[in-house]
């Protein structure tokens, strides 16, 4: 923190609200000489007065600390950025939401395959044991899908790719 770099600060915006030394003095019921000691940079305002000083000029107290205003171009180019990152997240959500549903109806046409194989036995057209380990078959699927699907959702394929990324690199 430069005291010097904050008390010219505190000038400026005395100067700026057209006050004297004396007006801010006793606006904060401090002296004259104190108010000329924070202007100079010798000594700080105690934080009670820090607060109330932002209160009064209507500025962050991280501002009177820096010793400069906030530039307004980078609140823009932060709120800029913040929007560009809130719009991708929501482009992330869609894509997982596709995802999760193409999966999920891949689920349940495989279900119901090996359902209607279980319950009609192919109709009479397919011998019984091969409809019968189709069935099986489809109703595996069905569940490595839904196992597949819970762990997209819950991060951890996610974990088991960084795992073994560092398997690999960890290899070499």
């Amino acid at each position: 923190m430069d005291q010097r770099k904050t008390g010219n600060f505190l000038k400026d915006l005395r100067k700026t609200k057209g006050l004297t030394q004396e007006q801010l003095a006793e606006a904060f019921n401090v002296s004259s000489r104190t108010v000329s000691r924070w202007e100079t940079g010798n000594n700080m305002p105690d934080l009670s007065i820090l607060i109330e000083i932002a209160d009064f000029y209507d500025v962050d107290i991280r501002e009177i600390i820096d010793g400069e205003r906030k530039s307004e171009n980078m609140d823009n180019e932060t709120k800029d950025t913040l929007m560009k990152v809130a719009e991708y997240s929501d482009a992330e959500k869609k894509t997982l939401k596709k995802r999760l549903i193409g999966m999920t109806l891949g689920i349940l046409i495989i279900f119901l395959f090996s359902i209607t194989l279980e319950v009609t036995g192919g109709f009479g057209l397919i011998p019984e044991r091969l409809c019968k380990g189709m069935g099986d078959f489809a109703t595996g699927l069905t569940f490595g899908g839904l196992l597949c699907n819970m762990l997209y959702l819950n991060g951890s394929l996610e974990k088991i790719r960084a795992w073994k990324l560092s398997i690999f690199k960890a290899s070499k």
